[in-house]
């Protein structure tokens, strides 16, 4: 019976679809001529004629299709040819720009009043009217929430502290934050921001040894930690004589008197994060804010061999990059609003206009965006797109810091915005499947998925629909039931996955490309491109090119090479590393990715790794963003396919790490 209404309803609606099309695109003489209509007084003798039970039911049928026309799901018009979203810049050897944002010059910043990180959250500050911030939870417990003049105080606080135990406020001073996602690792952030320090995110996945050189290397004297056992493990750092110039540990969280006096015996000063917040309230110092081109992080990133290499990243160079995002969203904004309002009748514009609003809303970041923040913060990926949450006065709230929890989580919080890794979505899609353990199941799922893909093929994303209330609002509601957008990054993602995502979640899914080199993105999908298999149009603030790679036979002739980047969202070069940054950066200023990549009408498809090897960066926004939550991907995982469909890298406790491809088959 079931089925019976799921396959009649679907051929009712494609029968209304085509109804509609049909009076779309006819003029009404011509309608009235191929139906063979009654002149007007013939039509009023016929009405007169029927009975008043026909006419209230033509009455009624009229009126819903007068409903069904004014509220049906409006398309997503892309902000410019989809087949031209980019453009060769001229005497620029092939290099190519969006077509978005119009102008010649790079986008360096999209509000003049937050061109530094400190601006940013300072612009969140003043357009949220001291909203909330922050947000953290105990285990099955509401979020509790920070404000964000409560952040900005505790900022300003733990920064004058900082300045009260020798610290400077100045661009020489380094700060390590070892510490997993949470209120306290954003609170530590902008207090270096608000004194001109700059951050070193420390994380011990990248092997053995690596806080040892990252604090070495970034001459870190001072370094906040989260739990007890991290400052015990840099303890063991200064008792073998390994790090020296390691003076000052500040704890998040309590810690034990023993833990402060095995310090003191190795030098090392153990203060409570609280302690230096109270201390610097007594002794509060004025902020010495950034400017742009100061630097504002050094993040380490993974190398295929050798030492990890700190990428020195400005204020500018982060802001240019979210920037990039927030130019693509608005330009579809402005012009939904300025092709309806030309193109229509006065009576209708309004309505439309009104309609591109509501895109607006759709797309484009706002206040009450919330964010789910259990991507490391270590890499660039997660901190970018938090960025764009503050700089707009929104929300972000953590994980209780189990992955397996995520889902409960998410119920709890119910964000707007997801940023995730293609492992996760794929885990997502065989979920779901895994459910419809029966042909019937299955058939349905897979119908309904068709239809709803349907839609989005033909711009329309929502969540709202008959296949959603029969099928999707129970995914949707493991997500919080309130996702509105997604971006993935890290790898590529499967195009089955994705579409099929974006169907069952009724949401926007963008896909980008980029590396921590170059902030994070470099190219990104243009809202309302929801074709799957590249990896989006170059960003406004950057140009992309390919170069020849004569030894694996990629040639720029045929379209494919290595993908550089020159812009303002690329790094500065290499902490301390001048040969490798000679290798990453030419004299021109191009960012050699040590990715292959291949030009498609106007976006990007990302083939593979020149180098043969995990890159730095990976497919995506990095493969060293999978690092931190799956350990197990430098050291025992291949990289196999380059697409990497629906793989995944599982590790489960005293278990070898196993390689899971398509057909689950594991590699070793």
């Amino acid at each position: 019976m079931l089925t019976f209404f799921l396959v009649s309803g679907g051929s009712l609606w494609l029968f209304a679809e085509f109804v509609l099309s049909l009076l779309e695109k006819m003029q009404t003489q011509e309608i009235l001529k191929l139906l063979r209509l009654p002149e007007m007084g013939d039509l009023s003798q016929f009405l007169r004629s029927l009975s008043a039970t026909t006419l209230v039911s033509m009455g009624a049928l009229a009126a819903i299709l007068a409903y069904w026309f004014t509220h049906r799901p409006k398309a997503l018009t892309p902000p410019c040819n989809l087949l031209l979203q980019s453009e060769e810049v001229e005497d620029s050897g092939g290099a190519r720009r969006s077509v978005i944002g119009g102008g010649l010059q790079l986008l360096t910043h999209f509000y003049d009043d937050a061109r530094t990180m400190y601006q940013v959250f300072r612009r969140g500050l003043t357009i949220s009217g001291n909203g909330p911030c922050l947000g953290f939870r105990k285990p099955k417990q509401p979020y509790q929430w920070l404000s964000y003049q409560e952040v900005a105080d505790r900022a300003e606080f733990l920064g004058s502290g900082l300045l009260q135990h020798s610290c400077k406020a100045s661009t020489d001073q380094f700060i390590g934050v070892f510490a997993q996602n949470r209120p306290e690792w954003i609170i530590a952030e902008l207090a270096c921001y608000t004194y001109s320090m700059v951050v070193v995110p420390l994380y011990d996945t990248l092997g053995p040894g690596a806080i040892r050189y990252i604090i070495n290397t970034a001459d870190i004297s001072t370094v906040i930690v989260d739990k007890p056992q991290k400052a015990m493990l840099l303890l063991e750092h200064v008792e073998r004589r390994e790090t020296p110039g390691l003076k000052l540990v500040i704890l998040m969280e309590p810690f034990e008197e023993a833990l402060k006096e095995r310090g003191r015996k190795c030098g090392v000063v153990m203060k409570s994060m609280q302690d230096v917040e109270d201390c610097g309230q007594e002794n509060h110092h004025a902020p010495v804010p950034p400017q742009p081109d100061d630097l504002s992080i050094v993040c380490f990133t993974s190398g295929t061999t050798g030492n990890p290499k700190g990428a020195m990243l400005t204020h500018g160079n982060v802001v240019a990059d979210f920037s990039g995002f927030l130019k693509v969203t608005e330009d579809h904004f402005l012009f939904v609003v300025l092709r309806l309002s030309c193109c229509l009748p006065v009576s209708v514009s309004s309505l439309s206009v009104s309609h591109a609003r509501h895109l607006q809303k759709v797309i484009f970041p706002r206040q009450d965006d919330v964010l789910i923040s259990f991507l490391p913060l270590a890499h660039m990926f997660e901190r970018v797109i938090q960025s764009v949450v503050y700089c707009h006065g929104g929300r972000v709230g953590f994980f209780q810091g189990d992955i397996r929890l995520l889902s409960d989580d998410m119920k709890a919080l119910r964000p707007t915005i997801f940023p995730v890794v293609p492992r996760l979505l794929n885990r997502m899609y065989d979920k779901i499947f895994s459910q419809a353990d029966t042909p019937l199941k299955r058939w349905l799922l897979e119908f309904a998925a068709k239809r709803k893909q349907a839609e989005v093929h033909s711009g329309i994303i929502r969540n709202n629909s008959i296949w959603d209330e029969l099928f999707f609002n129970k995914i949707q509601a493991s997500l919080g039931g309130h996702v509105r957008m997604i971006v993935t990054g890290a790898a590529p993602a499967s195009p089955t996955v994705l579409g099929f995502l974006r169907a069952a979640l009724g949401c926007q899914v963008y896909e980008g490309y980029g590396q921590t080199e170059c902030t994070a993105g470099c190219t990104f999908t243009t809202p309302g491109d929801w074709t799957s298999g590249h990896v989006g149009a170059p960003l406004p603030c950057n140009h992309i090119k390919l170069v020849d790679v004569e030894e694996l036979n990629y040639w720029t002739r045929k379209g494919e090479g290595e993908i550089c980047v020159r812009g303002p969202n690329v790094f500065k070069g290499y902490l301390n590393d001048q040969e490798r940054t000679k290798e990453a950066l030419d004299s021109d200023g191009w960012l050699h990715t040590g990715d292959i990549g291949k030009w498609l009408p106007g976006t990007v498809r990302t083939e593979a790794a020149s180098t043969g090897q995990v890159p730095d960066a990976g497919p995506g926004f990095g493969a060293e963003q999978g690092l931190l939550i799956f350990p197990c991907w430098r050291d025992r995982c291949g990289l196999g396919e380059h697409r990497w469909n629906a793989t995944e890298c599982m590790q489960k406790p005293g278990q070898d790490v196993v390689w899971m491809g398509e057909g689950g088959q594991g590699r070793g």
